[in-house]
């Protein structure tokens, strides 16, 4: 299969080889015919595996080839995505492939002034990719026209539905046309989300490229078992010995980003943090030197790093594990994109024992554990515990102990 074959015109062919693609994913082979039909689309697939590709290449042909009246452009599609980083991948996207078209398309999400949105929306948009929030803002201010949107796409909708969007979503809705075609695409295809899709799609076709809840098959998983107390000097040697250029690391709170970033600088080793209480320029900045080599270890949240789309990110680092199995998921599909190999490490002290194994029950594979000499976690003790100590007394103790409460009571 090519794109050729797939249907897609000379403008779209030119910008999808100008981005280094090949041949199409299983996901965009299977996707983007169906999607040129007209029908609901309900897709679940790994990261990395062309989502947006699969959806934005026939949305950008069909409204190229049936243009409405430039002077009067109104939004004909609305991406809803949960991050502003997965809101400024999908839009970059967007535009990478509908460079050589004339459509025009914005990206909207909270954080930042909506002024500059407002002025876009008035002089005139074809794509709105946004985050929930900040669109209802925009609906309830009627700075949007949602009356002739022609597509909606929920991009990464597991997402959204844990992250409690699903309220927001159904207030977007009902500013929508009933006549629209639905797309549903999610990296983890659970049963909350098919019962979200039966309340949402019309008669969808079902594309599942990937075995459900799998990680992506090109990133090799390690455990390194360590102490807890012992997990920033592991990270440190391992970055170092191994001379890891590019690493991004997970972890559970954004107190403990900050505090993982501060002692890695002081191991020596250019880091930085991005998470929910950092602004969007900042993030941005972050981002851009992470990917360009000026920060060697970007710290991140599961919700600032959600959609972080970087090329040939060698290694991902789960320096906390993610209670959610299916976060996990999410993580290591940073690496292994778009055919390539990636390393994805966790670093499992004894108290998350519990959640590594609903992470493996999940995968349906336990992930190969490899103990780094130096870091072993120490043997506990089993010693058995002297229940002697353990036995209440008896005769005398009972005795005052029911005096004492008597006088208490009275």
């Amino acid at each position: 299969m090519s794109f050729e074959n797939l249907g897609l015109n000379s403008e779209l062919l030119k910008a999808v080889k100008q981005e280094g693609y090949v041949k199409p994913t299983p996901i965009q082979t299977k996707a983007i015919p169906q999607i040129f039909k007209g029908r609901d689309v309900l897709a679940g697939a790994q990261t990395g595996t062309g989502k947006t590709a699969a959806f934005a290449l026939p949305v950008l042909q069909i409204l190229n080839e049936n243009p409405l009246n430039k002077k009067r452009r109104r939004p004909r599609v609305l991406v809803l995505t949960p991050t502003r980083e997965l809101a400024c991948q999908v839009g970059e996207n967007m535009q990478a492939y509908g460079r050589r078209l004339s459509l025009r398309t914005t990206i909207v999400y909270g954080g930042v002034n909506i002024n500059p949105q407002i002025d876009r929306f008035r002089r005139g948009i074809d794509i709105v990719v946004a985050t929930p929030g900040r669109l209802l803002d925009h609906a309830q201010r009627h700075t949007m026209d949602f009356s002739r949107i022609e597509f909606l796409i929920l991009d990464e909708a597991d997402r959204m539905l844990d992250m409690g969007f699903i309220k927001d979503i159904q207030k977007i809705i009902e500013y929508l046309p009933d006549e629209r075609q639905n797309l549903l695409f999610s990296a983890t295809y659970t049963n909350s989300i098919k019962k979200f899709a039966d309340r949402l799609l019309n008669h969808p076709v079902h594309i599942e490229v990937a075995r459900r809840n799998t990680a992506a098959e090109m990133v090799t998983q390690y455990v390194h078992p360590v102490e807890r107390a012992r997990k920033r000097e592991l990270l440190s040697s391992l970055i170092r010995g191994e001379k890891w250029n590019q690493v991004l690391v997970f972890t559970r709170t954004k107190h403990g980003a900050n505090r993982l970033t501060k002692q890695l600088m002081k191991d020596g080793i250019k880091a930085a943090a991005i998470h929910g209480n950092k602004s969007q320029n900042v993030r941005t900045r972050t981002l851009a030197d992470f990917k360009k080599g000026v920060v060697r270890t970007l710290v991140a949240t599961d919700v600032a790093a959600r959609g972080l789309d970087i090329n040939s990110l060698p290694h991902v680092v789960n320096f906390d594990l993610p209670n959610v199995p299916e976060d996990y998921v999410h993580r290591i599909g940073r690496t292994g994109r778009a055919g390539q190999n990636g390393i994805a490490l966790s670093l499992v002290c004894r108290e998350e024992q519990g959640f590594l194994m609903n992470i493996q029950k999940l995968l349906k594979q336990k992930i190969l554990v490899k103990e780094i000499q130096g870091f072993q976690m120490e043997k506990q003790s089993k010693t058995p515990v002297n229940k002697t100590k353990r036995k209440r007394a008896k005769g005398p103790w009972k005795q005052k102990e029911r005096r004492t409460r008597y006088k208490r009571s009275h």
